[in-house]
């Protein structure tokens, strides 16, 4: 048996961090003390506690337990527990405690098959998930159950999980190691606050030491990248790309490198990439168009480096933009201008506009009379290019920095000389 298992907490006393919901007198606790348990989800990323403090409860309570595990088991898994209530040894008035762990991983079918008998009381669910329930788990489930949101443990909880469990592990296999200090706080720290990756640590040391010493330098060796929580297609890739573009709309350029950090031992290019050429066109914009062709010619450079050297042209683009002035007015305009197509608010083009248009004898129909800008001072002359029923529409409004500024007052310049000369 892994040490991780077979040293998990038995009671809530032993169990680490979660004190904002497991602490004396928080409301967990009190739930789990009053010995009567409703359909309740855990939210939270792996080993910080879930699955221990549910099967806490399973020993607290006279129910009938049962374990399903969301990537394994089908509506027919569900079906079979629900039909147990007949059985010999089912005790109705006590019911089933359904512990379904991962249960993003089931469809909604699935999850529907569950709700008569969460209704009925036949069944007490007890839901794990790694990803937000809010997305992923059925409407009528989460309005049937309390959400529990688990937190990562820090660094000062998991210490003293690792330090026992290297003490158990000697114990039971007769074991006269030692375990630096230095090591210790090193895999605390690098695990990401997950604890069971911590304590799997430990035991990787003990089978990995050439004599009976831990040192720093093997922890560094086992820990590698085990600090990093990072799933593609989860709710922590688009948590990092999300806090990554804030930090440089920001304009903390510190905040941003570290977010540009994660992606990169994440080994994420693409995502870098993308989110960079975005955040030129969206969040800088016309405060600093240059920023574009100098992001974009950044991250030519690293898909053409390739880690670990495409780290260096990132970083540049990252400190530019975020140190950069901001103007999100294209961006908005656009945005509303999408609004008004969707909804349809858009009319005929002006004749004016219009591609010629010949008659017969290939003479052009009169009545577009379309002023060419060009044939007029300064490349400017009045005339409407809205639809006549959004003539007065105004999109884009010019940002308040130095550039669009100066591109305000060129075009009242432009736009005065004109009526001027009517």
């Amino acid at each position: 048996m892994p040490l991780a298992d077979s040293i998990r907490p038995k009671t809530l006393d032993e169990v680490v961090g979660q004190k904002h919901i497991l602490g004396q007198g928080k409301p967990l606790r009190n739930i789990i003390e009053s010995g009567k348990i409703p359909n309740m989800i855990f939210y939270g990323s792996s080993g910080i506690g879930k699955t221990t403090v549910a099967n806490i409860i399973a020993e607290s309570t006279d129910m009938t337990l049962y374990k399903l595990n969301g990537t394994s088991c089908s509506t027919a898994d569900i079906k079979e527990i629900i039909a147990s209530r007949g059985t010999f040894g089912y005790d109705r008035g006590k019911g089933i405690l359904l512990y379904l762990d991962e249960i993003q991983y089931l469809n909604k079918k699935q999850q529907q098959s569950l709700l008569e008998y969460i209704e009925n009381g036949d069944i007490t669910l007890i839901a794990s998930t790694t990803e937000n329930p809010y997305f992923y788990v059925y409407n009528a489930i989460l309005s049937r159950s309390t959400v529990f949101e688990f937190k990562p443990v820090d660094k000062d909880d998991i210490l003293p999980a690792l330090k026992r469990a290297f003490r158990i592990a000697c114990e039971e296999n007769e074991l006269e190691y030692t375990f630096d200090d230095d090591a210790f706080e090193y895999i605390a720290l690098g695990c990401g606050g997950d604890v069971r990756k911590g304590v799997n640590t430990i035991e990787l040391c003990l089978l990995a030491a050439n004599n009976s010493h831990i040192d720093l330098d093997l922890a560094k060796q086992l820990t590698q990248k085990s600090a990093m929580k990072y799933d593609r297609g989860g709710d922590q890739h688009y948590d990092i790309l999300s806090a990554f573009q804030k930090s440089i709309r920001g304009s903390d350029e510190n905040a941003a490198l570290h977010y540009l950090a994660r992606l990169i031992v994440a080994d994420d290019m693409a995502s870098i990439c993308r989110r960079l050429l975005v955040i030129a066109c969206e969040d800088v914009g016309l405060a600093y168009p240059q920023a574009i062709p100098i992001v974009k010619a950044c991250v030519d450079s690293a898909l053409q480096l390739g880690f670990p050297e495409a780290r260096i042209p990132l970083a540049d683009a990252v400190v530019l933009l975020a140190t950069a002035p901001k103007s999100n007015s294209a961006y908005m305009a656009i945005n509303m201008a999408i609004q008004d197509v969707e909804r349809g608010n858009t009319g005929d083009f002006p004749r004016h506009l219009q591609n010629v248009h010949c008659d017969g004898e290939g003479a052009a129909v009169k009545g577009q009379n379309y002023l060419y800008p060009h044939d007029y001072p300064n490349h400017y002359v009045e005339q409407q290019y809205l639809p006549d029923e959004i003539k007065d529409r105004v999109y884009y409004t010019f940002g308040d920095n130095k550039l669009e500024q100066a591109a305000l007052e060129y075009r009242k310049k432009i736009r005065g000389a004109d009526k001027n000369r009517s």
